[in-house]
């Protein structure tokens, strides 16, 4: 199977380009550094042509600061799905984040765009699987939410139940390989407050950098919101297992 990855040089996107080669696909990655703009829509055509299957893992950024990053993300779930009908593609799969439709979000505007992003390709035409994650582990390590400074870190308040950006991947291709297409929401076994999986790695790592706490965006982010709900598909690994990891891949 020819299958696209968007956004394929990323943190969950390059990822899924080695697992599907490694499952003997033929793989195309796109990406800026391949010559695709997802926000001009600049080389999308080329890139799937011949594609039966497109995994949108893309993080649309603006080009410039006339663009928000609102605007960008909703652009760019546009021009994929116009691309993608124009070369008849038959499935896009969609990376989305859980519980992004709730309430608690509704003045969040990266959330509001994955709103309008899962509604553009549930009204393509195409074959869609939305995989909605939890946040990653990996968020612990390089995110908006927190901030690594030389003599101490800084993260934000935020109660999640992390999961591991690989079992994301594993998710991704199997939902583009699978039958038939369906939506799943996907998290880790185990919730945690954001400040103390940051004060786990770092202790991990011999790290003594105090954590400070800050309150994040909005109240939601902090109270449980972003927790599993019913019907979400459960993978590991726990918090332990996935230090452990992490520590083993440093050393």
């Amino acid at each position: 199977m020819k299958i696209a990855v968007v956004g394929g040089t990323g943190t969950a996107g390059s990822r899924v380009a080695a697992l599907a080669q490694e499952q003997g696909h033929d793989v195309v990655v796109m990406s800026r550094s391949s010559g695709v703009d997802l926000v001009t829509g600049a080389g999308l055509a080329e890139a799937l042509d011949g594609a039966q299957v497109a995994i949108d893992t893309s993080s649309p950024t603006p080009p410039d600061e006339s663009m928000s990053r609102f605007d960008a993300v909703v652009r760019s779930a546009r021009n994929l799905v116009h691309a993608c009908v124009d070369a008849e593609v038959r499935r896009l799969v969609a990376l989305s984040i859980a519980n992004v439709e709730k309430p608690d979000f509704d003045t969040f505007s990266y959330y509001v765009a994955k709103r309008d992003q899962e509604e553009t390709v549930r009204n393509s035409g195409l074959e869609v699987s939305v995989v909605r994650s939890a946040q990653w582990f990996e968020f612990a390590e390089r995110s908006s939410a927190v901030s690594y400074e030389p003599d101490r870190v800084t993260a934000e308040d935020w109660y999640v139940q992390p999961i591991a950006v690989d079992a994301v991947a594993e998710v991704l291709v199997r939902e583009a390989t699978r039958r038939r297409a369906r939506d799943v929401t996907i998290a880790g076994p185990e919730a945690v407050r954001l400040p103390d999986l940051v004060r786990r790695l770092l202790a991990a790592r011999g790290d003594g950098r105090p954590v400070t706490v800050v309150e994040p965006p909005l109240p939601g982010f902090a109270n449980g919101a972003l927790l599993a709900g019913p019907g979400t598909e459960i993978l590991g690994p726990n918090v332990a297992g996935w230090i452990a990891g992490r520590r083993s891949q440093l050393a």
